[in-house]
Order: C-alpha cells, then sequence, then structure tokens
C-alpha cells in the first residue's frame, strides 16, 4: 500500500488568537447557544440558534443575518468535542469544510486555534478572496474576545 500525502494549503483558513479569559469561559461562549448567538459572525451580522447539540453526530442549525437584511443558513454536524480542548465540525451547508477549534489553556489566558479546511480549492478561492472570508474570519475572532472580555468581568 502507498503512502500519499496530500497539499491542503491551497484551501485552508486559520488564526490564532491569546484570549484574556480561561479556558472554561471560552469554551462555554463557544459551546451556549445562548452565548454564541451574541458573538457569531462578522462585524454587523447576528444570529438565530435553532439547535446546537454539543456531541458527537449533533446538528448545529443556526440563522445569520446579514447587515443589508440577507438571511445566510448554515447547518452543521459537530464530528468531536473534547472538552476544553477541541471542537471539530463539518459544515455541511455551503460553503462546505471542516472546521477545528482548538482552546489550549494558558494560566487565565486560552490560545484559540481556528481552522478551516474548505472542500476545494474553488471554494476557498471564492470564499476567502470574493467574500472576504479572512477579513470575516478575524472579526469573528474580535468579536469573540470582546464577549469573553466581558464574560469574565460579570463573573
Amino acid at each position: 500500500m502507498e503512502n500519499k500525502v496530500i497539499n491542503t494549503k491551497n484551501r485552508e483558513l486559520f488564526i490564532t488568537r491569546m484570549l484574556n479569559a480561561p479556558v472554561d469561559l471560552v469554551w462555554e461562549a463557544w459551546t451556549s447557544p445562548e452565548h454564541i448567538a451574541n458573538w457569531w459572525g462578522p462585524d454587523g451580522f447576528n444570529n438565530t440558534i435553532y439547535t446546537m447539540d454539543v456531541r458527537p453526530g449533533g446538528l448545529w442549525h443556526f440563522m445569520m443575518h446579514g447587515p443589508d437584511g440577507t438571511d445566510y443558513e448554515n447547518k452543521s454536524i459537530f464530528k468531536e468535542i473534547v472538552k476544553f480542548e477541541r471542537i471539530v465540525y463539518e459544515h455541511i451547508s455551503y460553503p462546505k469544510q471542516l472546521v477545528t477549534i482548538s482552546f489550549e489553556a494558558r494560566g487565565e489566558q486560552t490560545l484559540l486555534t481556528w481552522h478551516m479546511l474548505f472542500e476545494s480549492a474553488e471554494v476557498f478561492e471564492l470564499i476567502v478572496k470574493t467574500h472576504g472570508a479572512a477579513e470575516g474570519l478575524k472579526q469573528n475572532v474580535a468579536k469573540l474576545e470582546v464577549y469573553v472580555k466581558g464574560m469574565t468581568e460579570r463573573s
């Protein structure tokens, strides 16, 4: 049997950010529908969470409402959940992608790594280059950072 190395660099998007919040709060912000509805999405977007069953095989179904009034339906299936360490989900609505969120406790901070692997280089090009997904991801993480800061101030 032949070993084959597959290069996926032409369809990957990732970001890392040190968040000034402990891993349990960052995890809660990520896994609670009440919290994620408040920070998910690029600037100007808000969300309606229909289902968020955070377990392997569980469905995450929500609607992102764009600032121009456009609604974007999203459906994902959770593949792997390792509490306080990793969330892996497959985004099954367009654009299809496998997403891995890693959480690394660093004392009272959390190193967050967000990795998106799109189904093809063509989809990656369209979503990232044409629709600005890289900037949207930066905005999403910045919104999470502000949200968890508020959580730490309230706790």
